[in-house]
């Protein structure tokens, strides 16, 4: 029959209570059971307290954080232990240089006929007429550089020797061709449509 006043529980806890002090026996019982609750509590409470809770699926922000890797570096091998080698590999790009060959025979004979025009400039002869004749072995950018030559100033009036490579390349060559007014030093490129004269120096001698 359920307790139904405060009065009966009271009697309930003090029948409770004053079991243990009945009898040296008792006493021991109710020691050793409240040490094992004790010890019950202490091995379930922690586990408790340090189990994490998952990460609600249902919340972006710490599903997010949970799936981030740990920024802690690895730790690194202790002395005596085996070492982790790294190799570096470093892709090295060929020379933008061009490889020096023999020279084309078609470049010294354009600097030939270059330098037979260039030192080509009777009494008279305008700056338009002295340049027709060295269009076809000039390139078309370097002609307007040469309408600032007076034909007039020309020092040379004829060759002295066979033109001379004194570098070349595949695509240019460079050349000397002597004259009774000094060596010219000629470049010559290779245009696509043939071999033309792209600059020139004259060298006193």
């Amino acid at each position: 029959m359920p307790i139904r006043t405060n009065r009966g529980r009271a009697a309930v806890y003090r029948k409770l209570w004053g079991w243990p002090l009945r009898s040296p026996k008792h006493l021991a019982v109710a020691a050793v059971i409240g040490v094992l609750v004790v010890v019950a509590i202490g091995a379930v409470l922690p586990g408790l307290v340090g189990r994490k809770s998952a990460p609600d699926p249902r919340n972006p922000v710490a599903a997010a954080a949970s799936a981030v890797p740990s920024a802690t570096p690895a730790p690194l091998p202790e002395s005596g232990g085996p070492t982790a080698t790294i190799t570096q590999t470093r892709i090295t790009a060929p020379p933008n240089t061009p490889t020096s060959v023999a020279p084309a025979p078609q470049a010294l004979e354009t600097a030939r006929k270059w330098v037979e025009k260039w030192v080509t400039h009777p009494s008279g002869i305008t700056n338009a007429e002295w340049l027709e004749g060295l269009r076809p072995y000039t390139t078309e950018e370097y002609l307007p550089v040469m309408r600032s030559v007076d034909p007039a100033n020309v020092p040379a009036s004829r060759l002295t020797g066979e033109p001379k490579a004194v570098r070349s390349f595949p695509k240019s060559v460079e050349a000397e061709v002597p004259t009774d007014g000094g060596t010219l030093k000629l470049t010559v490129i290779d245009t696509g449509a043939g071999w033309r004269v792209a600059n020139y120096e004259q060298q006193e001698g």
